[in-house]
């Protein structure tokens, strides 16, 4: 029997449609604490997924307060082996427009202050300095990216995500730091995420929606005015990805 595919909903995405769960969720305790929220098992395109809201029930927890670890932990315990992670993003680069889809290849982390290893305590035993070169697993990418092409979704399959502490928006000044850093896209929630999944063995990749243009690049729109009015359809386009890429994972 295959494995589960793990899904981490990001903003907005809080409940995965048309998932069919045999058993009520309920939220995993780890070794590293309670993760964000309950886990949600069932068939999802007759593919058996887990499904959590990295940032809990009523998109309560700020992206410096989730506990990562513990959610990366759950899923493995669950027996994932790969993760689709679901991020909403700001758009950087002029390519980087608001609804479009996006599977980022690199990462530059300016997060801080975050449980970012499982190899922070020797009584648990072993150390691995693991391999980081290229973050997300290419054939997981490579599934998402057909998949949003047969939708038609005009994918941006070269895309730096640059990940910020939150829970505010950057400045304008931070934004134009992080273009010349070479990143095209904006988010807060995609490290340690993303490395604690590898040191955790687990294929890892992300796609992530454009919700609104980074800060001094709005166009004339407010942010939050931008973000409201791409969010809603964004995630419609994010769960059609998800049904077309899981049966083929």
């Amino acid at each position: 029997m295959s494995a589960p595919i793990g899904i981490i909903g990001g903003t907005a995405l809080a409940q995965l449609a048309g998932v069919h769960t045999p058993t009520d969720p309920t939220t995993p305790n780890t070794d590293y604490g309670p993760a964000s929220g309950p886990l949600v098992l069932g068939e999802f395109t007759d593919r058996k997924v887990c499904f959590m809201m990295r940032h809990g029930p009523g998109h309560r927890l700020a992206p410096h307060m989730i506990n990562y670890r513990a959610n990366i932990r759950a899923l493995a315990d669950a027996g994932c082996r790969q993760v689709i992670a679901i991020a909403a993003v700001g758009g950087i680069t002029e390519g980087m427009t608001s609804g479009r889809i996006v599977v980022p290849h690199q990462i530059v982390d300016y997060s801080w202050g975050r449980a970012h290893t499982f190899y922070d305590d020797p009584a648990r035993g072993g150390l691995d300095h693991i391999d980081f070169t290229d973050p997300y697993a290419p054939t997981l990418r490579q599934a998402l990216i057909g998949a949003a092409d047969k939708l038609g979704f005009d994918p941006a399959v070269q895309a730096v995500h640059g990940v910020t502490q939150g829970p505010r928006l950057e400045t304008a000044a931070e934004i134009d730091r992080m273009e010349r850093d070479g990143c095209d896209i904006v988010g807060m929630t995609g490290m340690p995420e993303a490395a604690l999944a590898r040191e955790a063995g687990l294929d890892y990749a992300c796609a992530a929606v454009v919700v609104n243009k980074a800060a001094g690049r709005t166009g004339g729109l407010a942010i939050h005015t931008e973000i409201e009015a791409t969010l809603a359809q964004g995630m419609i386009d994010i769960e059609a990805l998800l049904e077309a890429v899981v049966p083929d994972v």
